[in-house]
């Protein structure tokens, strides 16, 4: 995290002038802030490096708090004004800004919808603090908590941001309502906001990366200390260890399966159009140079694609993975004009195997697929026979397998002679017994699934409101 020079806002006023109440407020802000954090240190010491990783500020155009990862930022008056009339609910306030960050959400909504997103974020942490069992964080559940818990657990199996993302995109405007009025809880207004078109090669937030390494240690203190965390912390473990799993896009994690070689293509970056004209002013039609006709491109020649038709794995997911693996296939940025792609279908055994060579061969494929199989899983065949392939060189310089499955099966022992990958879909596998040699990735659902819901929902449903900057919940 960059070393900035904040100034402490509980430094003593000195000054030949008096105070002002505005300094004197920014001033207290500071100072509450501070017991609060004290507070949270008693009860949770395995959040030490959270607790401590915000530097606060005040900011008059917050409401009550707002991070961007590296400042926490904090309206002085309206802290001062909950501290005197719901302290327990500032400390879960602030219990709940940390938590953002140490679950990442500031930094991974990509194509979702703004709205919704937070919201979702919101009950994931309000999740997580009420299951807690602290006294310093308790606060009684109502009905609609209670519900909304249960509801998503049913539906989506745990209730964290993207699986109560999922589910909110199922409600109904008035239901958006009365959760968004419910769990709204911090500002939010300075959480990172790409546009959908983003790349997605772009480096990593240096916020982000210092987060990650935080997680990974409160996951590490807390498996250590397991007593001392309590039986409320089940729900907050889930969420730590979910947000330090690697999630990457799809198209972004392909690259690392390119190959470079040359491809007869113009390369302009390399043609000097200088020369060029000076040939032709000089010679009349005979230029100096002529554009090179070949350029180096670093792009995927050989892959293996498994996948898990078993009966564990939902069709509806599988055929979602293979339009979006369509889509990448078939753009030239990916793949040379002469590919060697091996899209298997395997569950206990390998049902199919369509061998795809050129972009022709990959539009017929999609447009006549079937899926096979339905039995249980076992990954052993599907590697067997790709190590097959190698033998009888139908694959020449394979650089990888890609397996998309949920990780229920058995494993091979021995690493093979290429890089493997399993791929897991949102919050429905189970990794625990994926060998160390191979690689893990855990891809967002909604990349495949796409938004089944109209941008705008939560937004049409807040805009019936009378007040949609209301203020915060409970205060």
């Amino acid at each position: 995290m960059p070393k900035e020079k904040f100034i402490d806002p509980r430094t003593p006023f000195k000054s030949a002038r008096p105070e002002t109440h505005e300094e004197w407020q920014a001033r207290m802000g500071g100072e509450v802030l501070a017991v609060v954090r004290s507070e949270l240190y008693l009860d949770f010491r395995f959040l030490d490096m959270a607790l401590g990783a915000l530097a606060p500020v005040p900011d008059e155009m917050c409401r009550g708090l707002a991070t961007d990862g590296v400042t926490l930022y904090y309206q002085p008056s309206t802290l001062l004004r909950l501290y005197k009339q719901n302290p327990k609910y500032l400390t879960r306030l602030y219990l709940h800004t940390v938590f953002h960050c140490v679950f990442r959400h500031l930094w991974l909504r990509g194509r979702r919808e703004k709205q919704l997103w937070h919201l979702a974020c919101d009950i994931a942490v309000e999740n997580v603090i009420d299951h807690l069992g602290r006294k310093s964080v308790t606060r009684p559940l109502t009905y609609l908590r209670q519900n909304a818990y249960r509801r998503i657990t049913e539906e989506e199996k745990l209730v964290a941001a993207a699986p109560a993302y999922r589910w909110l995109c199922r409600q109904t405007p008035g239901v958006l309502r009365q959760l968004e009025r419910e769990f709204c809880t911090d500002d939010h207004r300075l959480w990172r906001d790409d546009p959908p078109d983003t790349p997605q090669q772009l480096p990593t937030p240096l916020p982000q990366k210092t987060w990650q390494k935080i997680g990974e240690r409160m996951q590490t203190e807390m498996e250590l200390r397991d007593k001392e965390a309590g039986e409320g912390a089940d729900a907050l473990q889930q969420q730590i260890k979910a947000a330090n799993r690697s999630r990457r896009s799809y198209k972004d994690f392909l690259r690392r399966f390119c190959v470079t070689r040359e491809e007869v293509k113009l390369d302009p970056e390399e043609f000097d159009l200088n020369f060029y004209t000076y040939g032709l002013s000089v010679y009349g039609d005979m230029p100096l140079i002529e554009p090179l006709e070949t350029r180096e491109s670093k792009k995927i020649e050989e892959l293996a694609l498994v996948i898990d038709t078993s009966y564990s794995t939902s069709g509806d997911l599988v055929r979602g993975f293979l339009a979006e693996t369509y889509t990448l296939l078939k753009g030239r940025e990916n793949f040379f004009h002469r590919m060697n792609l091996h899209l298997i279908q395997a569950d206990n055994a390998v049902q199919q195997d369509l061998l795809i060579r050129n972009e022709e061969e990959l539009i017929h494929a999609m447009n006549h697929f079937e899926l096979r199989g339905g039995g249980g899983t076992d990954f052993r065949p599907a590697f067997a026979y790709v190590d097959r392939l190698c033998a009888e060189k139908k694959f020449t310089s394979l650089r990888g397998l890609l397996y998309f499955t949920d990780g229920m099966g058995q494993y091979p022992v021995r690493r093979p002679g290429y890089d493997t990958a399993f791929l897991f879909l949102g919050d429905r596998f189970d990794d625990a017994n994926v060998p160390p040699w191979a690689m893990k990735l855990v891809l967002e659902e909604e990349e495949f699934t796409g938004t089944p819901r109209p941008s705008s929902a939560l937004a049409k449903a807040l805009e019936e409101d009378e007040d949609p900057f209301r203020e915060l919940n409970n205060t």
